[in-house]
């Protein structure tokens, strides 16, 4: 989480910053705020705790020395320390000598901020950052060279760290990356340090990504540190903007904006993947071994995706599979000829990064799912599938979900017919289906408008939400409630529906919503009628005479995803009766780049 952008340019630097930094918010938005050199060498800093907005109007309001031409920003998800002005960045020494920004976590802050009060440091904030500049700033004292000073300092650091630091006076610019996303570029309109090309991509499209342990100085021309040895720069990466500046295009939010542009998503994805699926050619491009097991490796939405994956490759081959939540992988047991389907929106979600570094049988092969080809974990997979879903400003996924399910789920059916486990001809039924999804997502979208927002406005003063399904529904009930709960605040479970009996109907009351996603499955009508009778208020997503009748067709083995539709139309509708940000819930951002 957290993003971070410097520059230096041949003009001013803050509206470079305040663009990226606008561009950058999805990564978090409890504080923003820039450090920026100053005509008579000294540096700016400008921190807020509300948004972009607030922070340019307090940079349009400065009335000190004319801000210069180099400068570091920020936007933040906390960590460490309250949501305050203090716990703000950038963060700055004692002396003022130095201003930092820092995304990741220092594991050891509190034994290196015990060792630096010794020292005689003192410090403004709560925050782990701030310990890194005190560190830099006793380097300093030493070497007096701040590209010495960064390198000696991040030997001293555990965990994980991208860096920028800014000398006053000097304007010197310092870089550093471990664990934590960075890329810099240096052509022509200047130097730009970014946790996203996107953010300076009016600036520039090739960039080199820092690898863990590099050190750079961001000056005319650049000197690039690893270990401590000077190294050549790595090979530039074209990331060339395919996809115009996110702009509402007649939608009132983004998340809006995103849940209709699944239709055709979906027709794109299955258009381009669909001659590759029955005659197996997606997977044996993908170059990987045959598997005999899959473990899907993801978090939130992401692992709801996956259990579709896993389902619908169970149900079509007794293929074992295991689902890992990135955060708790040290208590999986990996077998050899094992496939490892580590799925990510932005390819940088910490736990699935760190989770790949649990050992595994040497024959185990990774394949990444992701909307990012160039992320760090493209990068360490052993192959990618990217499902280039567009930008998604939004911080509830929605799209993506739509997308990781159709791409999954097309690979695993190449990956079935090019083992010989599932015949050409059970393939082509089984993509005709999938080409049904388009036509499917538009007819949900449409129904789901017109139902959704009553239903939405008598449940809003709900205190909580159970979702129920069976089987193939249940990853859609997971997604469904998992969405209330990041729009609306409100708790909401799911559970299977046979578990009511098992505790979860303790929590029924009179009035309890009770939201029921059928998949064909005949016994949920007795688990529906179990709620209703003590006095549920139940919504069922399914077939003609639901309460949302969007679905149509006989049951697939990926389950009723057009389901998804009214139960993300739904958790927006509840939101916004409530008065929430739909696309920047609090306490959320989109990109989890810490443990």
């Amino acid at each position: 989480m957290c993003g971070i952008v410097a520059c230096r340019v041949r003009d001013h630097a803050a509206p470079v910053l305040l663009s990226a930094l606008r561009n950058l918010e999805y990564r978090g938005y409890d504080s923003v705020g820039i450090a920026v050199s100053t005509e008579i060498g000294t540096l700016a800093r400008i921190r807020t705790v509300h948004r972009i907005d607030d922070l340019e109007h307090r940079v349009n309001d400065w009335n000190g020395a004319r801000l210069g031409n180099v400068g570091i920003g920020h936007t933040r998800w906390a960590t460490h320390g309250a949501v305050d002005e203090a716990n703000a960045h950038p963060h700055c020494d004692c002396t003022g000598r130095i201003s930092l920004v820092h995304n990741g976590i220092i594991e050891n802050c509190d034994e290196l901020r015990a060792t630096l009060t010794t020292s005689g440091h003192q410090f403004s904030s709560a925050v782990d950052s701030e310990v890194v500049c005190h560190l830099i700033e006793a380097r300093l004292a030493e070497s007096s060279d701040l590209f010495d000073a960064v390198q000696t300092a991040v030997t001293q650091l555990e965990g994980s760290w991208a860096l920028a630091v800014l000398e006053e006076s000097t304007g010197r610019l310092v870089a550093a990356a471990h664990h934590s996303p960075l890329l810099l570029a240096h052509n022509d309109a200047g130097t730009f340090v970014t946790s996203d090309p996107a953010a300076v991509s009016e600036w520039a499209s090739e960039f080199h990504i820092l690898r863990d342990g590099d050190v750079v100085e961001a000056g005319e021309t650049l000197r690039w540190r690893n270990s401590g040895l000077m190294i050549d720069p790595p090979t530039p990466v074209d990331f060339a903007r395919t996809h115009s500046p996110a702009e509402l295009r007649g939608h009132s939010d983004f998340m809006d904006q995103e849940i209709d542009e699944q239709p055709v998503l979906a027709a794109k994805l299955i258009d381009e993947l669909g001659p590759a699926i029955a005659n197996g050619r997606l997977w044996d491009e993908l170059g990987l071994p045959p598997f005999d097991a899959l473990q899907i490796i993801a978090c939130g939405t992401s692992m709801h995706a996956g259990r579709v994956i896993a389902q619908t490759l169970g149900r079509l081959a007794a293929v074992p599979t295991t689902l890992t939540l990135g955060s708790e992988v040290a208590y999986d047991v990996v077998l050899p000829r094992t496939l490892r389907l580590a799925i990510s929106q932005s390819g940088e979600t910490a736990d699935v990064l760190r989770a790949l570094d649990h050992p595994v049988p040497t024959e185990v092969r990774t394949l990444a799912l992701t909307n990012n080809p160039h992320s760090t974990l493209s990068r360490r997979a052993d192959a990618v599938l990217a499902y280039s879903a567009g930008p998604e400003i939004g911080v509830a996924a929605t799209k993506t979900f739509v997308a990781q399910v159709i791409v999954g789920v097309c690979a695993v059916l190449s990956a079935l017919v090019s083992s010989g486990r599932l015949s050409v001809t059970a393939t082509l039924e089984l993509v005709e289906q999938l080409r049904r999804l388009p036509v499917q997502l538009t007819t949900a979208l449409e129904i789901s408008r017109r139902v959704v927002p009553a239903i939405a406005h008598d449940l809003s003063t709900a205190s909580g939400f159970l979702f129920l399904g069976r089987g193939s529904a249940l990853p859609y009930a997971a997604e469904g409630a998992l969405k209330l709960k990041e729009l609306s605040y409100r708790w909401a479970e799911h559970y299977p529906a046979g578990e009511l009996k098992h505790g979860p109907l303790a929590l029924i009351e009179p009035g309890t919503p009770v939201v029921a996603v059928e998949n064909g499955d005949p016994r949920l009508r007795a688990n529906i009628s179990e709620v209703r009778a003590r006095g549920a208020r139940v919504v069922t997503v399914g077939y003609d005479g639901s309460t949302i009748p969007v679905l149509t067709g006989e049951p697939t083995p990926w389950g009723p995803l057009e389901a998804v539709v009214p139960l993300q139309i739904l958790a927006r509708a509840v939101a916004l009766e409530l008065g929430r940000d739909v696309d920047k819930p609090r306490n959320l951002a989109k990109s989890v780049t810490v443990e």
